[in-house]
C-alpha cells in the first residue's frame, strides 16, 4: 500500500526567522503578479504558463512567491509539488475610509474569512497578508490605534479558521508606526536606492521589529527610470545587505515586466527580473547569485571565538546549551564550559561532550570569577559568552560576529527570547518587570547588553581587567559594559544573532533572581554612582528594549506625520515611563507612605480610610500593568494576568530590599590598620574638620601621578577606594565609617618663585546610613509627637533631640576629614611636599 511522499511541514516562527520542521527557512522571495484574467476570470496566468514560469522561478533560487490575489486551488497544488510556498495578500478596499463604513469593515473579513477556507490548510501557504500599504492619510483620519485594532480583527478571522497560519501585514515606510500585536511577523516594503540610507533604515526596522522576524515584503528597482544594469547592481548589494543584518528573508518586486493592476496593464514601470516575454534581464542573474549565497553570505575574515559557558547548578538545561553549541554555523570556534563549584550532574554532563573543554572550580566564586576563568583559557581573538540556560541559535555567532566585524565596535550582544517549550509561568516572568533586557542608543549602538548573549575582542577585555569578581550573581554584564564604554569604547546590537533563554518557572525562583539584581544593583551604585538616582535607580542613556512593560501608559503616542499628513517616513514617538506607577509600587512609597498609614491607623482610625483607599489604589495599578502585558497568545492561561499583576506588585519590594540591604552592608568602617595608625594623631590635632589641606613644592609635580601612587598607598592600608571614571567631579572617593564617605578634589595652582601648591578639598558625603537615620528619627519624633500630642502636650519637647544628632553626625564628619588628613601629610612628605596650614570650616587660609 503506498502513501505518496509524505508532505512537507507548514512554517512556523522560530525567534527572529522562521523554521520548517527542524530546519531554518529564510525567504527567498519575488513576486507574482497579478496578471491579465486567465480564462476562468482568475488574475493568474494559464496552469500551462504558470508551470513553464515556475521553472524560471526554481532556476531563480526563489522558495516563496507573494501573490497578490487568493490563488486558486490548482495554483496552490502546483506551488507545492514545484516546492514553493506562498505569501498570499488578500484584497479588500483599504483605498476608502474603511472604519467609517460598518459595510467595507465586514467585506473586509469575509475576505479574510474565505480566503482561510479556500486555502484550507493547504501547506503551500507560507503566510497571509490580511492588507498591504494601508494610505498614510486613511490611518491619521482614523487614528492609529483603531487601524491596529482592525488589523488585529482581521487576523483572528483568519486564526479562527486556521490557529497554526502565520498573519502579517504589508507595512511600509508612510504607516511605520503600525504594530498591531497579532502579526506573527512584520513585513516592510522598502523602496530606497542609496546603499547607506538602505542599511540605517533597515537596521531602524530591526528595532521596531523587536522580538518578531523581520521580512522584506517588497524590494525592487525600476529598470526604465534606473536602467537594466543599475537594477541588477542595487539588487544584488540589497538582498546581500538584508541577509547580513539579520533579517528573515528578502521578497523582489517582481518576476516579470507583466502587470495588471485594476484591470489595466501598467507599462510605464518595469520592475521584473524578465520582461514581459519571459526574457531574462541582468537583474535575474544578480539575484539568483544572490539568492545562492544566501542567507550566509561570507564574513570579511571568521576569527577564533571562545565560547564561554559559566555554569553553577546549572545540569538541568545544560545538555540543550552544549548541544545547541555543537551545530553552530560558524567555522573556529571552541567551547569552554566553566563548573563553578556545582554539585550536582553538570561534571558528568561535560563527558559528554568531549570536543569541550571542562574547566571546573573547587568551590563556588561566583559568574564573574567563572567568567575570568574562561577568558584566560580562551584562545580566540573574540570570546563570547553565553549562560547554561540558554540555548544558541544555528547562526548565532554568524550574525553576532558578523556585525561586529563590520562595525567600529568592541563588543556585540543580541536577543534572548524565550524558548517555545517553556512554562506558562516562565511567559508570564518574561513580560514581568525585571528581566534581562538591552539598551540601546541607536538603532544599532548599544548602552548595556545582556549577559547570556554578548560577545567581546579578548585583547579589550583583558584591557578593563575582565569582569569585576566582586558581581557573583548578575550585574556583571552592565559592570562590563560601563567600563568599556568609559574607555571610549562602542557595544553594538545584531538583530539576527540570538539565544533561547529559559526564564524562571516559577514564582520563587523569580523572587529569588530580584533579590539578586537587587544585590548586583548596590554593587553597581557603589561603583558607577554616575549612573543612578539618589535612591538607586538606573538613569539609563538609552532606550530599553524589554518585553515587559516598564510602566503604564498613560500619555499617547505622538506620530510625525508630516505636513498635512504627506511625510513620506511617519515616526512614532513613544512617552518614557510613567514615574507616577514606578513610585507607587517602589519600596520607598510603602516604606514612607503604605506602611505609616496602617501603623498610623491604629491610633488614629479615622484615616483607615486613607490608608485602604491606597491600598487598594495600588492594587488597581498592579493588576492594569497585568492587563497591559503582552502575554504570548500560545503561552496564556486563566491566570496569567492575575500573576502578572502580583509580580509587579512583589518585584519592586523584594529588589528594592536587596538592593538597600545590600548598599548598607557596603558601608563598612575603617580598615583597622588606617585607624590604629592614623586616628590617634588626628586626636592631638587643634583644629576642628578640615575642608582643605595644602601642600607646596619648588620643583615641578605631577598631580595625576599623586593621586595615582596616593591610590595605591590607601588600597595597600585596606581603605575601600573609588576613583574617578571621567564622570565625577572628584578624584577619588574613600569609604570611611557608616555614616560617611570622603571625596577628594584636588588641584594645582602656580604661585610666585615657581612656587607649585596642590590644594587639596575633602567633603564628606552622608551615606544611605546616616540619611536614613535622620529621616527616622525626624519622621519618628512627628508622629510620636502627633499622634501623643493631645493628651501630653509636652511631647514635642521629643523634637529637641534633633539638634544633637546633628551635632553628632557632624563630629564624625570632622573625625573622618581629620583623620584622611593624617593620611594625606604622611603621602605627601614622602613625595616632598611641604604642607602649609589647613583651612577649617570655620578659619581661613593661612
Amino acid at each position: 500500500m503506498s502513501f505518496g511522499p509524505a508532505r512537507p511541514p507548514r512554517v512556523t516562527v522560530d525567534g527572529k526567522g522562521f523554521r520548517v520542521g527542524p530546519a531554518k527557512f529564510f525567504v527567498k522571495g519575488v513576486t507574482y503578479g497579478p496578471f491579465r484574467p486567465n480564462g476562468s476570470g482568475q488574475p493568474f496566468p494559464e496552469p500551462e504558463e504558470a508551470r513553464r514560469d515556475f521553472e524560471g522561478l526554481r532556476r531563480l533560487g526563489a522558495n516563496v512567491l507573494r501573490v497578490y490575489h487568493v490563488p486558486p486551488r490548482w495554483f496552490l497544488d502546483l506551488a507545492e509539488t514545484q516546492g514553493f510556498r506562498l505569501l498570499i495578500d488578500i484584497p479588500w478596499n483599504k483605498e476608502a475610509c474603511f472604519l467609517d463604513d460598518p459595510r467595507l469593515q465586514r467585506e473586509a473579513r469575509e475576505a479574510a474569512r474565505r480566503a482561510a477556507e479556500q486555502c484550507a490548510r493547504h501547506h503551500a501557504v507560507f503566510a497571509f497578508s490580511v492588507v498591504n500599504e494601508i494610505p498614510a492619510d486613511i490611518v491619521r483620519w482614523s487614528g492609529q490605534r483603531a487601524v491596529e485594532r482592525f488589523i488585529d480583527e482581521l487576523i483572528d478571522e483568519i486564526k479562527r479558521v486556521d490557529p497554526e497560519a502565520l498573519c502579517t501585514f504589508g507595512n511600509f515606510p508612510t504607516t511605520e508606526f503600525l504594530s498591531p500585536g497579532g502579526a506573527d511577523f512584520r513585513c516592510f516594503n522598502l523602496y530606497l536606492h542609496h546603499q547607506r540610507s538602505w542599511e540605517a533604515y533597515v537596521g531602524r526596522l530591526q528595532m521596531l521589529a523587536d522580538a518578531r522576524p523581520l521580512l522584506l515584503g517588497e524590494i525592487g528597482i525600476d529598470s526604465i527610470r534606473e536602467g537594466e544594469d543599475a537594477q541588477a547592481e542595487i539588487l544584488s548589494w540589497q538582498v546581500e545587505a538584508a541577509f547580513r543584518a539579520g533579517t528573515a528573508g528578502v521578497i523582489v518586486f517582481s518576476f516579470t515586466d507583466e502587470w495588471h493592476k485594476d484591470g489595466v496593464e501598467v507599462a510605464d514601470w518595469a520592475f521584473g527580473l524578465t520582461r514581459s516575454n519571459r526574457e531574462l534581464k541582468p537583474a535575474f542573474g544578480a539575484v539568483t547569485r544572490s539568492f545562492g549565497l544566501a542567507p550566509r553570505f561570507p564574513l570579511p575574515r571568521s576569527p577564533k571565538v571562545s565560547v564561554v559557558v559559566a555554569s553553577y547548578q546549572g545540569a538541568a538545561t545544560l545538555r540543550a546549551c552544549l548541544a545547541s553549541l555543537r551545530k553552530l554555523h560558524y567555522p573556529d570556534y571552541e567551547v569552554i564550559l566553566v563548573d563553578d563549584g556545582s554539585r550536582d550532574e553538570t561534571a558528568r554532563i561535560a563527558t559528554e561532550f568531549p570536543d569541550v573543554r571542562y574547566v571546573p572550580h573547587a568551590e563556588n566564586r561566583g559568574l564573574s570569577a567563572a567568567r575570568n576563568t574562561g577568558i584566560a583559557a580562551a584562545q580566540g581573538e573574540l570570546v563570547a559568552f553565553t549562560d547554561a540556560d540558554c540555548r544558541a541559535d544555528e547562526d548565532w555567532l554568524h550574525f553576532v560576529v558578523g556585525d561586529l566585524l563590520r562595525g567600529d565596535f568592541t563588543g556585540m550582544g543580541g536577543h534572548n527570547f524565550l524558548p517555545p517549550d517553556d512554562s506558562w509561568v516562565a511567559a508570564a516572568v518574561m513580560v514581568s518587570p525585571g528581566g534581562p533586557a538591552h539598551v540601546m542608543l541607536t538603532d544599532r549602538e548599544a548602552e548595556h547588553i545582556p549577559g547570556c548573549n554578548m560577545v567581546f575582542y579578548r585583547w579589550a577585555l583583558l584591557e578593563v581587567g575582565g569582569f569585576d569578581p566582586v558581581f557573583r550573581k548578575a550585574g556583571d554584564d552592565v559592570d562590563l559594559c560601563w567600563r568599556l564604554q568609559q574607555r571610549g569604547f562602542r557595544i553594538g546590537f545584531s538583530p539576527g544573532g540570538f539565544v533561547w533563554h529559559y526564564r524562571r518557572s516559577t514564582v520563587g525562583e523569580y523572587l529569588r533572581q530580584q533579590r539578586g539584581y537587587g544585590e548586583a544593583e548596590a554593587l553597581l551604585v557603589h561603583r558607577h554612582p554616575e549612573y543612578f538616582n539618589a535612591i538607586g535607580g538606573h538613569l539609563w542613556r538609552g532606550t530599553i528594549y524589554s518585553p515587559a512593560k516598564l510602566s503604564l501608559l498613560f500619555r499617547p503616542a505622538m506620530i510625525y506625520h508630516g505636513l498635512f499628513g504627506t511625510g513620506m517616513f511617519q515616526a512614532i514617538y513613544r512617552p518614557g515611563p510613567s514615574g507616577l506607577f514606578l513610585m507607587f509600587t517602589s519600596i520607598e512609597y510603602h516604606a514612607l507612605v503604605s506602611l505609616p498609614l496602617v501603623v498610623v491607623s491604629f491610633p488614629l482610625p479615622f484615616l483607615w480610610p486613607v490608608a485602604v483607599t491606597n491600598l487598594v489604589m495600588v492594587g488597581v495599578l498592579c493588576v492594569v500593568a497585568g492587563a497591559q502585558a503582552a502575554v504570548p497568545r500560545s503561552r496564556r492561561r486563566l491566570w496569567s494576568r492575575p500573576l502578572i499583576a502580583l509580580l509587579y506588585l512583589l518585584q519592586p519590594i523584594v529588589r528594592g530590599w536587596a538592593r538597600y540591604r545590600g548598599r548598607l552592608d557596603l558601608q563598612q568602617r575603617l580598615p583597622p590598620s588606617a585607624v590604629d595608625s592614623f586616628e590617634s594623631m588626628a586626636r592631638g590635632q587643634a583644629e576642628p574638620g578640615l575642608d582643605e589641606v595644602c601642600y607646596h613644592s619648588a620643583n615641578d609635580f605631577d598631580r595625576v601621578g599623586f593621586l595615582g601612587r596616593l591610590t595605591s598607598r590607601l588600597e595597600q592600608e585596606g581603605w575601600r577606594i573609588r576613583t574617578d571614571t571621567g564622570w565625577s567631579d572628584y578624584d577619588l572617593e574613600a569609604q570611611g565609617d557608616r555614616l560617611g564617605r570622603l571625596r577628594l578634589t584636588t588641584v594645582m595652582e602656580s604661585r610666585h618663585g615657581n612656587r607649585r601648591v596642590l590644594r587639596c578639598r575633602l567633603q564628606v558625603v552622608p551615606t544611605l546610613t546616616a540619611r536614613l537615620i535622620v529621616a527616622v528619627a525626624a519622621g519618628g519624633c512627628l508622629v510620636v509627637a502627633g499622634v501623643l500630642a493631645r493628651r501630653w502636650p509636652w511631647v514635642w519637647l521629643v523634637l529637641a533631640g534633633l539638634p544633637f544628632l546633628v551635632w553628632w553626625l557632624n563630629q564624625q564628619r570632622q573625625r573622618l576629614q581629620r583623620i584622611f588628613a593624617v593620611f594625606l601629610d604622611k603621602v605627601a612628605e614622602e613625595e616632598s611636599l611641604v604642607a602649609q596650614n589647613k583651612k577649617s570650616q570655620a578659619g581661613g587660609q593661612g
